[in-house]
């Protein structure tokens, strides 16, 4: 069960902190307006606060862990929101990161 909770997390934080990457790109970038930036602000403040609920208590394995979900949940934003089509290195290289995630948040321990 804890692995589908910080699963779970992983996803959360990735919507959170891209979704918030993306509303400051737009607001900016795309001239849509500070009430955009402003929501982005938010989002990226939300993902601060999910990471921190990551079963694993040490912060710098969970933001390591954490950057392979960001790149493969950047490639997957890409794809529903922009129309982006990653190519075939795009797509092993996410796969790369996400068994990073992997061994890194997951690897069997000893206390």
């Amino acid at each position: 069960m804890t692995v589908v909770r910080s699963v779970v997390l992983f996803v959360l934080a990735a919507v959170a902190e891209i979704g918030g990457a993306w509303l400051v790109w737009q607001g900016v970038r795309e001239h849509r307006g500070w009430p955009w930036v402003g929501l982005g602000v938010l989002a990226l403040g939300a993902y601060g606060l999910v990471a921190t609920l990551q079963p694993d208590a040490h912060f710098g394995r969970v933001l390591a862990a954490y950057g392979g979900v960001f790149v493969a949940g950047s490639l997957a934003w890409g794809v529903v929101v922009d129309g982006f089509r990653p190519d075939r290195f795009d797509m092993l290289g996410a796969l790369v990161c996400l068994v990073g995630v992997a061994v890194i948040a997951y690897a069997p321990r000893s206390a």
